[in-house]
């Protein structure tokens, strides 16, 4: 399936900016099963654009610096990707949960697509013995790595309600936890705790999900936004395995990967330092159309080769 994808991003000042430097993870990653064709980003009023390095997680980061005062900044993404990625089917010979977590910790690939980054709590996904006991009959150590992964996840979306008024971008999982309810993010984060408390590799997904529901399907949670998911490490022979507990599904062709870290700090779609006296506010828009109903064609750049 190939996606046109457009993120819009706009900032309104109670007053006058007089400098901002950010970071933009806005432009989705090369990951199995998905390529990035072509990227545009567009910045307005003002501001200056330069690559810029990682500093932690898989993702493509541009400076942001805008020194022309402003009262407002609209940010525009657009990107055209392929996606063709199928979905997994659990199997007798998959590796246990206990093969993957002794495979994990004999690893010797320490790059960002390593599993050793991923093992351990990070600021914003710390143990919580609550959590990893909520999470334990599912993750039994005999049991196999994908057929437990779908369960914790399909748990997950089962007890927890989706609500968007239950928690802010700062909740933390505890809290999440406790009120049962909240938005993708809460629960990636709820599902990374536990499946990191049981020794397993697990990442914090960031991207999209289509907008356009195939015909007779439910739309899925989390369209019109950005959407985060769990990357579970499933051993060498199998690599990352991605489970939207939001939805209780895999991700598969519906799902867009933009950044993949140890947790939403990582990977923001946008953050950084603005030097004003007044209040902001932010506001967001997200369509994923495929290509057979494609969104106005922008003035792309094709992506060039590494």
């Amino acid at each position: 399936m190939i996606y046109e994808i457009r993120h819009v991003t706009r900032f309104d000042y109670g007053a006058s900016v007089k400098f901002a430097r950010c970071n933009l993870r806005l432009q989705p990653i090369d990951w199995p099963g998905q390529r990035l064709e072509r990227y545009k980003l567009t910045v307005e009023p003002a501001g200056r654009t330069s690559p810029a390095h990682a500093e932690a997680g898989l993702a493509h980061v541009t400076r942001l610096i805008v020194d022309t005062p402003v009262r407002s900044l609209t940010i525009e993404s657009a990107a055209r990707v392929v996606v063709d990625r199928l979905i997994p089917i659990p199997s007798p010979d998959d590796p246990t949960l206990a093969q993957v977590a002794a495979m994990a910790r004999a690893s010797r690939d320490l790059s960002a697509a390593g599993p050793a980054g991923y093992l351990f709590p990070s600021p914003l996904i710390p143990l919580d013995r609550q959590i990893a006991d909520w999470c334990a009959p599912d993750l039994d150590p005999d049991r196999g790595a994908l057929e437990a992964g779908i369960a914790l996840a399909r748990r997950i979306q089962d007890e927890f309600e989706f609500d968007a008024d239950a928690t802010l971008v700062d909740t933390t999982p505890h809290e999440a936890f406790l009120k049962r309810r909240g938005v993708c993010q809460d629960f990636a984060q709820i599902m990374i705790t536990g499946l990191r408390a049981a020794g397993l590799p697990a990442a914090y997904a960031s991207g999209y999900i289509r907008t356009i529901p195939p015909p007779g399907e439910e739309r899925l949670v989390g369209a019109d936004a950005t959407h985060a998911w769990v990357l579970l490490w499933c051993g060498p022979a199998i690599g990352w395995v991605g489970l939207d507990p939001t939805n209780g599904i895999w991700m598969a062709g519906d799902h867009i990967v933009m950044a993949i870290g140890r947790d939403y700090a990582e990977i923001a779609p946008v953050d950084g330092v603005v030097l004003g006296s007044g209040a902001q506010q932010m506001d967001v828009s997200v369509d994923v159309a495929p290509q057979s109903d494609p969104l106005p064609a922008p003035d792309f750049q094709p992506i060039a080769a590494a």
